[in-house]
């Protein structure tokens, strides 16, 4: 059995592809978190994004069974988690995906059986902290996990939790998630899916049997496969003994660079205080690394996206008394995390670029935050000659989405001019573009 002070990320990753070559896996290197020929994806955000069409049948491989870690973003579109980060402890914009693939050779039971042992015998969790959560009518995966858990402890959830689809269209099925009970001293439901990070979900068993179309109809895949997803950055918190992942040697390196750059102390531990670290480490290992697989800040698509991340963070940067362009030197950490994993030698070079476009944008959003000032005083001018008390959603939303300029640095300036915000317009508005940036079919 090991203890929290045996496990390393680089040792949670190894002993996973390692573990999958043993039972006849191909180890495949993690593709480039721009989507190959894929119009329906902003960013790669699974495992199974460079074998979708391996899964549709139109597509054949040298083997029939790969494993990956890879690298994924989730920042815009279908699945957005930018809003949260920095507030639990589990979600991220950038994050690896640790996972195993059946093109058609082994189905549930397979997969069931290699996710059992290697989560008990190979990282060595204590089966009665686990569970497992199935689709409210797959009867045969429930089956299947009753081999190694109580029925109690075999729960069964509607399509929002156990059903997985890459996108509106493309592979889906239902699914099968692991779960692990970290125990009363962290706050939560006992029970899987529920309130709280008590009980977390590190593994998702994706049971492709359907392509689902523009229109919503399923049609049965050629081949039933399997595509499994389990988080890196949530195994190596659980087996390292943190509550949180911004505690592990995934991010401490450029939580140690932030409070250097800031001057201030980082408490862990997930202290509410501590959000800024948090959002600026999370944000900048996300740039750094869409930078260096080709992506430039720009005003659409996934440069926007991009971009959105980079000012966030230096809203954030604010909150801890940096103002400079320094947040550049978070990119050298985020390098050495990743050094032999996805950055070969010799990087330098690449390195290099990526720290230049970083304190560009930084210098850039600095002026922006000086010309916004600007633009929301004179619209604070114009909304008093009017006899209005408050500036509109409308225009809020117009400042945020074309300026970039911060709604709460919006609220600030009208606040200190004794002008109101119309918060729930600008939501509305949000909101509103949000539907549109789903609904899109391409970027």
């Amino acid at each position: 059995m090991t203890t929290p002070s045996d496990w390393t990320s680089r040792k949670v990753r190894e002993t996973f592809l390692s573990y999958f070559e043993e039972k006849g896996h191909r180890r495949v290197a993690s593709s480039s978190l721009v989507p190959a020929e894929d119009p329906t994806l902003l960013f790669t955000n699974a495992g199974m994004n460079q074998f979708k069409d391996v899964f549709l049948g139109r597509e054949t491989r040298p083997y029939v069974r790969a494993a990956s870690a890879q690298k994924c973003v989730r920042a815009g579109g279908k699945h957005n988690d930018l809003d949260n980060v920095g507030y639990t402890a589990r979600h991220h914009t950038f994050f690896e995906m640790l996972g195993n693939f059946s093109f058609g050779d082994y189905f549930k039971e397979e997969a069931i059986a290699f996710a059992w042992e290697l989560v008990t015998d190979r990282y060595g969790f204590d089966p009665k902290r686990l569970w497992a959560t199935v689709y409210t009518d797959d009867d045969e995966a429930a089956k299947l996990w009753e081999r190694y858990l109580p029925a109690a402890r075999v729960l069964r959830f509607g399509e929002k939790d156990n059903f997985w689809s890459m996108g509106d269209t493309g592979p889906c099925g239902p699914c099968s998630e692991l779960h692990v009970d970290q125990g009363p001293h962290v706050p939560g439901d006992a029970t899987p899916n529920g309130r709280g990070d008590r009980v977390m979900e590190i593994w998702n068993l994706v049971f492709m049997q359907y392509e689902r179309d523009a229109e919503g109809k399923m049609t049965p895949l050629p081949k039933p496969s399997v595509d499994t997803g389990a988080g890196l950055e949530r195994i190596t918190a659980l087996l390292t003994g943190k509550n949180n992942n911004f505690d592990t040697d995934l991010f401490t390196p450029l939580i140690h660079k932030i409070e250097a750059i800031s001057g201030k102390t980082y408490r862990g531990g997930m202290a509410e205080e501590d959000a800024p670290f948090r959002v600026i480490a999370d944000h900048l290992r996300a740039a750094t690394m869409l930078m260096a697989d080709g992506v430039m800040p720009a005003n659409t698509g996934r440069g926007y996206v991009l971009r959105r991340i980079l000012r966030r963070a230096a809203r954030y940067g604010r909150r801890l008394g940096i103002e400079g362009p320094e947040l550049c030197g978070l990119v050298e950490p985020v390098f050495s995390v990743f050094e032999g994993v996805y950055f070969g030698d010799p990087h330098r070079t690449l390195k290099n670029e990526v720290w230049e476009l970083v304190r560009s944008e930084e210098r850039s959003f600095a002026k922006t935050m000086s010309a916004g000032a600007d633009r929301v005083g004179e619209a604070i001018t114009e909304a008093r000659r009017k006899e209005e008390t408050s500036l509109t959603g409308k225009t809020v939303f117009r400042f945020y989405d074309t300026y970039g300029i911060p709604l709460e640095l919006i609220e600030e300036l009208a606040q200190d001019e004794g002008m109101a915000v119309d918060r729930a317009g600008f939501e509305k508005e949000l909101e509103e573009a949000r539907e549109r940036s789903k609904g899109a079919s391409k970027f």
